[in-house]
């Protein structure tokens, strides 16, 4: 794989520090490339282990690539300074969750057919969103009002649950 070079400012989107990525640039990384692309990145040549992270497209080929606040740390940067960029495709990116399924909620839903169905139908993007969600519950009882919800919505029940109207 070809990693990608280029000097670039940092800017900002409402709170997010970010670096443009033109479609030229998207292009040598992956051609046609229209989804979420996952890359490695360093700025400045930190961190030392490149920093995994998806570059958010912006509908026209271009990709912002969105900074982590540690990968600025390592780099010492911030909004406005110019910056050397490196960016390589991720070729060993996984779709699909990566926190684990809680047993409480594989259990529910093998009670619940239409929420297995639903559950089944999502994206893996929305499948690993919910599942980073229910990992960071602390307490029994919210565990228990966000199972019952997920249920609820996954079963075909109309509500707004993770910020979404689902229906």
């Amino acid at each position: 794989m070809s990693i990608l070079c280029f000097t670039s400012v940092i800017e900002i989107n409402k709170i997010n520090p970010y670096i443009l990525v033109s479609a030229e640039q998207a292009s040598f990384l992956k051609e046609s490339w229209r989804k979420p692309m996952p890359v490695c990145v360093r700025i400045n040549g930190k961190p030392k282990t490149p920093w995994r992270i998806n570059m958010m497209p912006i509908g026209d080929g271009s990709f912002y690539l969105y900074l982590h606040g540690e990968v600025r740390k390592a780099s010492d940067t911030k909004v406005g300074d110019s910056v050397r960029v490196e960016i390589e495709f991720d070729k060993d990116y996984k779709g699909g969750p990566t926190h684990p399924m809680p047993s409480y909620l594989h259990k529910a839903l093998k009670e619940n057919p239409r929420a297995q169905e639903g559950w089944d139908a999502l994206p893996p993007s929305r499948q690993k969103e919910i599942l980073r969600y229910f990992a960071g519950l602390k307490s029994q009882e919210a565990k228990d009002r966000n199972l019952s919800q997920a249920l609820h919505v996954l079963g075909g029940g109309k509500g707004r649950y993770m910020a979404r109207d689902w229906n």
